[in-house]
């Protein structure tokens, strides 16, 4: 089988493509895009962010997270109050049916403190999503430098 350059160049598009796919499934949920960014190494606490998207007919809710590479995780969100943005603890979000639930800078977040590692430009970790139907789910949280796509709406607050 012959392959021009064409062909050649689609060809490793696709692969490009399957290789950069960072998506994970759990029964219904579909989890895209886990990714932190990179920070300071002596930077104490840090932020993952991502999408889950219900594919199901029944609601699911998330209910926390660990991580080795961090002492606790808090879900958080930035909320405005008297003109001042703050974050604050979430207990847990649900997510309905056909709906997608987005992690992003100045949202909904999942709070990393007392870092045990520095989160740097192109390591990844483990961070176990604890859902009330779907159970724990472990995803793999790409570390990315400012200046990569986040796939997410990049107007961050930074956390520190």
């Amino acid at each position: 089988m012959r392959f021009n350059k064409f062909s050649l160049l689609l060809i490793g598009c696709a692969l490009a493509q399957l290789v950069s796919a960072h998506e994970f499934e759990a029964g219904e949920l579909h989890i895209d895009h886990p990714w932190s960014r990179a920070l300071p190494p002596v930077a104490p606490t840090g932020a993952a962010y991502l999408s889950i998207s219900n594919h199901g007919d029944s609601a699911d809710t998330l209910m926390g997270a660990r991580t080795d590479i961090a002492g606790k995780v808090e879900i958080h969100e930035h909320v405005h109050a008297d003109g001042v943005m703050k974050m604050q603890r979430v207990d847990s979000l649900t997510i309905e049916p056909g709906a997608t639930l987005t992690f992003a800078p100045g949202s909904y977040h999942l709070m990393l403190f007392q870092l045990k590692q520095p989160l740097a430009a192109g390591d990844s970790y483990p961070i176990t999503l604890q859902f009330a139907n779907a159970g724990e789910v472990e995803v793999q949280v790409k570390v990315q430098s400012d200046d990569e796509p986040s796939g997410a709406a990049d107007n961050a607050h930074q956390h520190h």
